[in-house]
């Protein structure tokens, strides 16, 4: 039986409670919905516990455009300096690690260092990318022939510097401001470079685009690089985030493959639409678009007083070339007083993580903590902060047979010429043997098909599968023993083999194609018992690789056809290796015609432009490599004696 006052209770809650209250009571409620909804004109989170001040400011640049930048302050800061980058990958999530009331906790994992020195940091936006004003142009050539007007990312850099410094923009600060970036934004500080503000002091490019061509990002001696294609979509297809368009399959192997050439994927994609595509097809050869472009060639023409670190990673698997060859030609010119390099056991912009390892590989500590902490830090501190000198040697170099850093007071040990010790040419032999003596004459060959090109990593092959990152190092038993690549061996050595430099692939081959690729790697060969860790016994590391397109053999402005059946010299630089090869170990090289879908095919049938080749044009081709006599197959390497004390800084 149902109580009465329950069945009251339950009478009211039917009726509407806006019904049921007075006429005034309704208007009140009405109230209740504010005009124009819930969101206000403004919302301002209190910062009363932050332990920094965020400003968010325009900079004008000559020309009228703004540059939006982000400013963090730490509280109370006074005669404080300022370390700037300029990025295109969004300053505002470039500037929040986290959203918290610590400085330290807000900003990058790479800027903690500066947050415990006390120094302002800045991120801007580069002009036509996320919130800055202005047309984006994918690494802005400088002001001259390439760029007729009157802005670079040199101008930009000067005027940024110029407002940062200004006491009535920034008063917090000391005038003093350094630069530092990766990638594109070493890029960026390079440019810097070229005529710097007076108030730049110092500055750190880190594995910075330097050559486009020769060696970074877009392509390595003439090879494509389609790992890079979808930077091109994303970047430049919108003046925000982007996303790539779908590759379709899980397989990049068979997606590239299967739709033919680099041009013929751009066209399934879009990419056909986009202006630096166009110029990059337009340009498939190494002529005044790219050597207008070359850094390194800019640099040493202009060199700076500014002193700078140059950091490499010796497996950087984007970019390679940049650093280490503008700190060479710098080196060539006598600039090494204010120009110190670094080269840690690294990929890409791994120096802005943690560096405790390299896919199976472990470092002694964290290798890229140790950079940011006992080299950049101090160098910073020494010129932003009038600190106590950096003592940085000449050249720090990880030594990655022996697993620790070298600190070099000339650098590099051996290299072709004007080194104290030459390069020491290790010669391929038949039956796959290598060794430091001349081979004897004779030939081996194998067959290219582009239809089945040689995998980078073993398949299937997704970028976005997590071993872009470390492939450089990835297990070469992958592809040993492919009939189309020829691998050469030495016995296990009996002594240390230390090498310290830049190795020189020097191949004497035929084929019977018109043109075609030729890939040389340096390995490691591991004892193949490993007690402590079996699946490493036998592992096959690469310390240096790089490809190389025939068709560029006698010119990289002005390719031709190589003549089918006739033996030619290929003859390129590897990447710079500081290691020791172990007794117990062997050295190993290997030799293939293709690295895919890394690197697009090359037809093996000479067409004017591999960017528009026919399915068709796509052909086997027997490669025969030549050795002894006339035509001494060869790797120049590095060889120093393994006691390098006199070498090193003090």
């Amino acid at each position: 039986m149902i109580k009465p006052f329950l069945l009251l209770a339950t009478t009211a809650l039917a009726v509407s409670p806006i019904a049921a209250q007075p006429q005034g009571q309704q208007q009140g409620a009405e109230s209740m919905m504010p005009a124009g909804g819930d969101i206000p004109a403004k919302f301002t989170p209190p910062t009363t516990a932050n332990d920094y001040v965020k400003r968010e400011v325009m900079i004008p640049m000559r020309d009228g455009t703004k540059l939006y930048t982000v400013i963090v302050i730490p509280k109370g800061a006074t005669n404080a300096p300022i370390v700037l980058t300029r990025t295109p990958y969004n300053s505002t999530a470039r500037a929040s690690r986290s959203d918290s009331p610590s400085m330290l906790a807000t900003l990058p994992l790479s800027d903690e260092i500066f947050v415990k020195g006390g120094y302002i940091r800045a991120y801007q936006d580069i002009r036509g990318k996320y919130k800055s004003e202005g047309d984006y142009i994918v690494t802005r050539p400088v002001v001259g022939a390439l760029n007729p007007t009157k802005v670079d990312h040199t101008t930009d850099a000067y005027d940024t510097i110029d407002w940062l410094v200004n006491k009535a923009n920034l008063p917090e600060s000391n005038g003093k401001v350094g630069m530092i970036g990766s990638s594109y934004e070493g890029f960026t500080v390079v440019m810097a470079l070229l005529h710097p503000h007076p108030a730049l002091k110092v500055a750190a490019p880190e594995s910075p685009m330097i050559d486009g061509w020769m060696g970074d990002d877009w392509f390595h001696y003439g090879a494509f690089r389609l790992a890079n294609i979808a930077w091109l979509g994303a970047q430049t297809g919108y003046k925000g985030a982007g996303s790539a368009p779908p590759t379709g399959g899980y397989d990049d192997y068979d997606n590239f493959r299967d739709v033919g050439s680099a041009g013929e994927w751009a066209k399934k994609s879009g990419y056909d639409q986009l202006p630096y595509w166009q110029r990059m097809v337009a340009h498939p050869a190494y002529d005044e678009f790219w050597q207008g472009q070359a850094l390194d060639k800019l640099v040493v023409a202009n060199p700076a007083d500014v002193p700078t670190i140059w950091e490499q990673g010796l497996w950087d698997q984007e970019d390679m070339y940049g650093a280490i060859n503008t700190w060479e030609a710098l080196a060539a010119k006598g600039k090494t007083g204010n120009n110190f390099l670094v080269m840690g056991p690294w990929r890409h912009s791994q120096v802005n993580r943690t560096g405790r390892s390299l896919g199976p590989f472990e470092w002694n500590g964290d290798t890229a903590a140790q950079f940011r902490e006992q080299m950049v830090l101090p160098l910073f501190d020494q010129y932003l902060k009038d600190g106590p000198p950096a003592n940085l040697p000449t050249a720090a170099i990880y030594n990655t047979g022996e697993n620790h850093w070298d600190r070099f007071a000339r650098w590099p040990l051996s290299c072709q010429q004007g080194c104290a010790a030459p390069l020491t040419p290790i010669y391929l032999e038949s039956g796959g043997d290598l060794g430091f003596a001349t081979a004897a004459a004779g030939s081996e060959s194998y067959v290219s098909d582009p239809n089945k090109p040689v995998p980078h990593l073993p398949r299937p092959v997704n970028f976005n599968d997590g071993r872009w990152g470390d492939w450089l190092v990835s297990d070469q038993r992958g592809v040993d023993g492919r009939p189309d690549v020829m691998t050469y061996q030495t016995p296990v050595l009996t002594k240390a083999v230390r090498v310290s430099g830049a190795p020189i692939a020097d191949i004497f081959a035929k084929t019977t194609g018109t043109d075609g690729d030729f890939v040389v790697k340096v390995v490691d060969v591991l004892p193949a018992e490993n007690a402590t860790d079996p699946k490493m016994g036998g592992y096959q590391l690469p310390i240096s690789l790089d490809i190389f397109r025939g068709r560029y053999r006698d010119s990289f402005a002005k390719p031709s056809a190589i003549p089918a059946g006739k033996v030619q010299e290929y003859k390129f630089r590897l990447p710079t290796v500081n290691h020791v090869f172990e007794p117990g170990h062997r050295i190993m090289v290997q030799v293939q015609s293709s690295l895919f879908p890394l690197y697009d095919r090359n037809p093996q049938k000479y067409v004017p432009n591999i960017f528009l080749a026919k399915k068709t044009d796509y052909q086997k081709a027997t490669v025969t490599l030549e050795y002894g006599g006339a035509s001494l197959s060869r790797v120049w390497l590095p060889v120093v004696p393994v006691d390098q004390a006199a070498a090193m800084a003090k």
